[in-house]
């Protein structure tokens, strides 16, 4: 069991605040009664992009006679839920816009500053998106897919069902016997850039299992003593990232799948010196787990070690 002590803290993405109401997808007009409702509140999302005030602290919600939605303008409609005991959420899925004017953000950059109560619709909303975008098409027999169930589910003229997916993946702090802390980069970065090594769970494999394949395709290295540090979704464009960390002997490196082309041992001290030097840790974002797995392992905020 892991001890709570070696938890990561709250984790951006992964605050709770969005009651989804998933039991009532299934009433006949759901969305129908939602948009009925003059309490009930639109949420935006055009391409990637969602409307907030001024300071990012929040979303732009917009009564139903505020927003032209439906159908036949090409939106697609998600009964999202509410917050708390407020009023009821619709989202609306709009294709990118070219410009679609000021206050319009990327969830990568408001992740940090949404309150709350607007992280988990943001998060939602966005992968939600994604989700539908890529799947107009049925896996099963190929026609056209439409939108039912309040918009959770897409069903063909067949009847074959698809659900929302989510991918997940293992992300791992790799120690040797010293306390050093691996950092590799991949061959499609720059030189220089670096993180902890991550995969994707492959079917029939537990999450600790994913880890240790991982790190062996990666590096060549075995691990041992896998604990779990912490979660968050990560709607890019729909995984679910599982933080690790792992002990494993220090050694020589293979790099047996071609994805990793460099890795090291770092010390604390060394690994200062390299963010004061101005490397480029990828996921170097309080919005990823890579940066809070690192900001752990080395007990110093990373920020205030940039130049």
């Amino acid at each position: 069991m892991t001890d709570p002590a070696q938890l990561l803290p709250e984790l951006a993405l992964a605050r709770p605040g969005l009651d989804r109401l998933g039991w009532q997808r299934d009433v006949p007009g759901l969305l129908d009664q939602a948009l009925a409702d003059p309490e009930t509140r639109v949420v935006e999302v055009r391409g990637d992009l969602l409307e907030t005030s001024a300071d990012l602290s929040t979303l732009v919600r917009r009564g139903v006679g505020e927003v032209a939605a439906g159908p036949a303008g090409g939106e697609l409609l998600i009964h999202l839920g509410r917050q708390s005991d407020g009023p009821r959420l619709v989202g609306v899925v709009r294709p990118a816009a070219e410009d679609p004017g000021p206050g319009w953000h990327g969830l990568r950059a408001i992740g940090l500053t949404l309150e709350d109560t607007d992280v988990a619709v943001a998060t939602a909303l966005v992968g939600m998106a994604h989700w539908h975008r890529a799947h107009g098409w049925c896996a099963r027999c190929g026609r056209p897919t439409s939108v039912v169930k309040a918009g959770w589910v897409r069903r063909c003229a067949e009847g074959h069902e698809s659900f929302p997916a989510t991918s997940p993946a293992v992300i791992v702090a790799v120690t040797d016997e010293d306390d050093r802390l691996l950092l590799a980069r991949n061959a499609s970065w720059a030189p220089g850039r670096r993180s902890v090594l991550a995969g994707f769970v492959e079917p029939g494999e537990s999450l600790e299992a994913a880890v240790a394949r991982e790190v062996d395709e990666e590096v060549g290295l075995t691990v041992r003593d896998v604990t779990y540090a912490g979660n968050q979704p990560w709607p890019f464009p729909a995984s679910l990232m599982v933080g690790f960390r792992a002990r494993a002997d220090a050694g020589g490196f293979t790099f047996r799948d071609g994805e990793i082309v460099e890795a090291r041992w770092f010390t604390r001290e060394e690994l200062r010196e390299q963010v004061r030097a101005g490397a480029v840790l990828s996921g170097g974002s309080p919005l990823s787990i890579a940066y809070h797995l690192i900001e752990s392992w080395l007990g110093e905020p990373l920020a205030g070690l940039r130049p």
